[in-house]
């Protein structure tokens, strides 16, 4: 549920700005989507992979039963096929060779060992059982801090040590924390988790005779992408390989990146000429999907007797896993974070020092905000810390160390661009909306349950479609530059949008129906969109980053009006006017003497090419544009989300009261699917701060490999929202709009947190560690009452 400044409700039509009830909607909500697991070929082989029963051995032997030989498939089998190797130019890091079923060695609980195909899932399942496995066990990495000390053993044997990559950053750091008065230290530890899309990994493949082609149809953000890498893996031309990804049942980033399934199931149908099937089960993906979230920090904040920040000392180790994905890199996480940590704030002292460790553990890939929700919660408490210490209240420390609006545009001690906005009335008004003074009357007067209440805020910006400058400077082995939109205008008048991005959830359909309807005033029951076919659509990189909008939108924009001068040449000849008389107005030529419409106009084109000017342009009513922002740093959304908790002291359980978010994309090109992003990624964020955690013993062994371990948020663990729009457009986009996609996973562990330490402050007691358990809680509770006879002053040191 949630709350917006305006009553207005869902409409059927309309352009950019306008609440479009989402078409997509209707196809999944009647059960009418189409999934990889909906799609069926005669003579469909299923399968199920041989996984690794430890986390790290050597491989001795793997013995195929007998008989059934053929339909075991090793990596020694797979001839052709190349290992997946995701190389960046970013200093200090090391590549790791992935290969599609382990080789030599195995890195993880769960790594595909080897592969079975049968008729169903089950024979090909019991295949997979038959399999004799002997491995030769190795000591194993199960936290990053005894991965970083160790080299003695290392998961990668050709490196030097278990470091992925080591980068620093020193900005004026020692001048500006030379003599601070206020210093703060504190710890911050972000658990381990699964991403847990509603449909995992999917991939089909089979060999189109009729094309000479390769079809690997695939649950992906990035067909085009897909289609790249396993041309090159497989060694075979671009041309040979056809990328589908029809409906996508989530993704999270956990879609973005080559799979080595996908690399798997194409080989086998590239090889025996058939089609093949791999649908992950729920403990696959728990077992052996991509890890995120790891983070542990070390910070200390320099600050002046206001709490005014000067300078940040940071120290960030991330739990890596055992490889680094294509082609992202585990480079990407490592470099978001020491890049996004300085956030919403205005300071010019700092120094940054962030490792990436390999461990038994599954990568580490992309998942909704990357690294921005640890950096976030990290910066967040430090900044309630400081205020404690200090003794103000968190909010007003925080607004006076937001850059301010009127120093926009900002660039921030670390160079990342703020285009537009303002921080600080975002925080002023979540400080309105939650009602600050009533909370605090309430915490005075107590509760007559006995609980504890408080309130916490956290502010954040959302880096929304970078450029190629900014991923380049990450050295990653793709970089995205101009995305491609093809728009054809139909015999009747209605348009056809091919984009190369894809849609997982954010309503594209809908969205990108409403730029065109704003730019060419067709009707949006006459706009189709075709998108998740690498034969059909442009190139894009794909869907990834808060990036669709901006990308896809304005490329869409400028496709769009790319046709207007082609579509007023005929229009006006066909009114037997100059085209410089007419104009292009909602759809229709208007001229002196009368209107023609599109469809009339199209009609021309193409069913009475008589009726054509001499001269007209042979480009005719279709037309492929390029779009990027115009500075490749992106756009910045940015938003405040405030919460107030009650907190029982004896059963260590949390109550969320009130929940408000203050956020601001920019220009809105449907508020209901912005509020929809916003809701999704609040639950999720809600989950890292309380919920969701993969837990591993000293062998690096998963113990959460059921949805009875994990735990995730549901609809009674959710309270309604209020949210607030703030719409500051962007000045290098189409429309001033901004990604969003990601920005309601970042803040909500911070805010929560916040919140629960404001209530905790009769207790002095602080909690620091995702998630949240009641077990977690009671102990932090604990601790403090052990140490009530020692300095409350341990957390910040005030100096004289």
């Amino acid at each position: 549920m949630s709350m917006t400044e305006t009553d207005e409700k869902p409409v059927e039509s309309g352009g950019v700005g306008a609440r479009v009830r989402r078409r997509e909607d209707e196809r999944h909500l009647h059960g009418r989507g189409r999934f990889v697991a909906d799609y069926t070929f005669p003579d469909l082989q299923e399968v199920a992979f041989l996984r690794s029963p430890v986390a790290h051995a050597r491989i001795v032997r793997i013995g195929k039963p007998q008989g059934k030989a053929a339909q075991v498939i090793v990596r020694a089998d797979m001839h052709g096929a190349t290992d997946i190797v995701a190389d960046s130019s970013l200093p200090s890091y090391k590549p790791s060779a992935h290969p599609p079923l382990a080789h030599e060695k195995v890195r993880f609980v769960g790594e595909p060992v080897a592969m079975c195909f049968a008729p169903t899932r089950a024979d090909a399942e019991d295949l997979a059982e038959e399999v004799e496995l002997e491995l030769d066990e190795l000591p194993a990495f199960a936290n990053a801090f005894t991965a970083r000390e160790r080299t003695d053993v290392r998961v990668h044997d050709h490196w030097s040590d278990n470091l992925f990559l080591d980068l620093t950053a020193d900005v004026d750091f020692d001048k500006l924390s030379e003599n601070a008065p206020v210093v703060v230290k504190q710890k911050v530890d972000l658990a381990r988790q699964c991403m847990v899309p509603m449909e995992g990994k999917a991939v089909l493949a089979y060999w189109d005779h009729t094309q000479s082609q390769l079809v690997v149809i695939t649950s992906t953000q990035v067909p085009h992408m897909i289609r790249t890498v396993l041309a090159q893996c497989l060694g075979i031309d671009h041309a040979q390989v056809r990328v589908i990804s029809p409906d996508v049942g989530g993704a999270f980033g956990y879609k973005c990146v080559l799979q080595q399934e996908e690399l798997c199931i194409a080989w086998l149908a590239l090889t025996y000429k058939r089609p093949f099937r791999f649908i992950e089960d729920r403990r696959e993906h728990l077992i052996a999907g991509a890890n995120t979230r790891q983070h542990h920090y070390e910070l200390t904040a320099y600050a002046d007797r206001s709490g005014r920040l000067l300078a940040l000392d940071a120290t960030l180790l991330i739990d890596g896993g055992a490889y680094s994905a294509w082609p992202f890199t585990i480079g990407l996480e490592t470099g978001q974070a020491l890049g996004n940590l300085p956030g919403p704030y205005d300071f010019r002292g700092y120094r940054c020092r962030t490792q990436c460790a390999a461990t038994n553990k599954p990568g580490f890939l992309p998942y909704r905000g990357v690294a921005r929700t640890g950096v976030c919660f990290a910066i967040e408490l430090t900044m309630d810390a400081i205020a404690r210490a200090v003794g103000r209240e968190a909010w007003q420390v925080r607004h006076d160390n937001l850059v301010r609006g009127t120093d926009m545009p900002y660039t921030n001690v670390v160079k990342k661009h703020y285009d537009s906005g303002d921080f600080q009335e975002s925080l002023r008004r979540a400080v309105a909306a939650l009602d600050v003074p009533r909370w605090r009357e309430r915490q005075k007067a107590g509760e007559k349950d006995g609980r504890l209440v408080g309130i916490g805020f956290a502010t954040f910006t959302e880096q929304s479609a970078h450029g190629t400058a900014v991923f380049a400077s990450w050295g990653l082995p793709v970089v995205p530059g101009y995305d491609l939109a093809t728009v054809r205008i139909t015999a009747d008048g209605g348009l056809e949008l091919r984009a190369g991005i894809h849609s997982h959830g954010q309503g594209m359909e809908t969205t990108l129906a409403q730029i065109a309807n704003e730019v060419l005033g067709v009707p949006l029951g006459k706009i189709k969109l075709i998108h998740g076919d690498t034969a059909l659509t442009p190139y894009s990189t794909g869907t990834y980053a808060s990036r669709s909008i901006v990308m896809a939108g304005g490329a869409v924009a400028a496709t769009c009006r790319e046709l207007i001068p082609r579509i007023v040449q005929i229009g006006a000849h066909l009114l037997g006017e100059d085209a410089s008389a007419v104009r292009f107005e909602a759809g229709e030529v208007v001229g002196a003497a009368g209107t023609v419409s599109l469809g009339e106009i199209a009609a021309a084109w193409y069913l009475r090419p008589e009726r054509l000017p001499a001269g007209v342009n042979l480009a005719g009513l279709e037309a492929t544009q390029g779009f990027k922002p115009k500075v490749d740093t992106g756009a910045f959304s940015y938003a405040t989300h405030a919460a107030a908790v009650a907190v029982d002291t004896e059963t260590g359980h949390v109550e969320i009261l009130d929940y408000v978010i203050v956020e601001d994309c920019g220009r809105m090109i449907n508020p209901m699917v912005v509020e929809g992003q916003t809701i999704g990624g609040t639950a999720q964020g809600i989950g890292t701060a309380f919920y969701e955690e993969t837990l591993y013993d000293d062998n690096a062994q998963p113990l959460t490999s059921t949805l009875a371990d994990y735990m995730l948020p549901g609809p009674t663990e959710l309270v309604p929202l209020k949210i607030i729009h703030m719409e500051t457009p962007s000045p290098h986009t189409e429309f001033g709009a901004k990604g969003v996609g990601e920005g309601g996973a970042i803040a909500p562990p911070a805010a929560l947190f916040n919140a629960v330490n404001d209530a905790l402050r009769p207790l002095h007691a602080v909690v620091s560690e995702t998630p949240l358990t009641p077990r977690r809680l009671l102990a932090a509770i604990e601790a403090a009452r052990q140490a009530a006879d020692q300095p409350v002053a341990a957390e910040a040191e005030v100096v004289q």
